[in-house]
């Protein structure tokens, strides 16, 4: 198995696993997932990739979430070709049609999405965008300000605080509910891995509602999250990792 293929194989595996895990409780009801990723950790295992192997400690990714994807629950490949379908299950991503954005939009979303190193945004759009009826220039806009607002929160200040320390479900999940009204906290999911024998952070995945990609729609993410469903936080601790291998 090729090294892109796994690695797409891992990111569709985490995609179902976590839109699987959001459970429709109460009256909120999630519609879209918004994945936040901790870049160092994901470079732990992939330090191989354009984005990873030209980190650096001071880079905005190296303190900052970054950006996996805003998912829509339970709809992918929204029109697309069964030749383009097969090439991004194959992690043949830039083989994908380019993803047309404004110059503006490119560039927010190259600080706040490195996989655009190794083309990312064409699998975000070709799998998961395609199903959000915006444009893409829309779509991405939208994830960026919403990951933007994730990083103006406590939640980003606690990590930032604790590189190379480990932080519990309870602090992160205390850091959302004052960030964003009581009970945003359990509509978040950690996830861990182990890199060289430690569990680090690897990535949050957020439930928001369908308002998320409403037409002219500049709800925060607070509101977002708040008309969300109930999910398990899943990691109960993990170390947030420093940029380095």
């Amino acid at each position: 198995m090729s090294r892109f293929f796994m690695h797409a194989a891992i990111v569709a595996l985490s995609g179902l696993l976590a839109a699987s895990a959001f459970a429709q409780e109460g009256q909120g009801r999630t519609r879209f997932i918004l994945a936040a990723s901790w870049q160092p950790a994901f470079c732990q295992t992939n330090q191989k990739k354009p984005e990873c192997a030209s980190q650096t400690r001071d880079r905005f990714d190296a303190t900052n979430f970054t950006l996996h994807g805003l998912w829509p629950m339970r709809q992918n490949y929204c029109g697309v070709s069964k030749e383009e379908q097969a090439a991004d299950k194959d992690g043949d991503w830039r083989s994908l049609p380019e993803v047309k954005l404004t110059p503006e939009n490119a560039a927010a979303l190259a600080k706040a999405m490195p996989g655009t190193q190794s083309a990312l945004e064409r699998h975000e759009w070709t799998k998961h965008g395609t199903c959000t009826k915006l444009s893409a220039d829309a779509y991405f806009g939208t994830a960026v300000r919403l990951i933007g607002d994730l990083n103006a929160s406590a939640v980003r200040e606690l990590f930032a605080a604790n590189v190379g320390k480990s932080v519990s479900a309870d602090q992160i999940k205390a850091a959302f509910d004052k960030s964003f009204g009581a009970g945003a906290s359990d509509r978040v999911k950690m996830s861990c891995r182990r890199a060289g024998g430690v569990r680090v952070i690897s990535e949050l995945t957020i439930g928001l509602s369908e308002d998320a990609v409403a037409p002219g729609s500049a709800d925060n993410i607070g509101t977002l999250i708040q008309g969300a469903g109930r999910t398990s936080f899943g990691c109960d601790q993990g170390v947030v990792d420093a940029a380095g291998f």
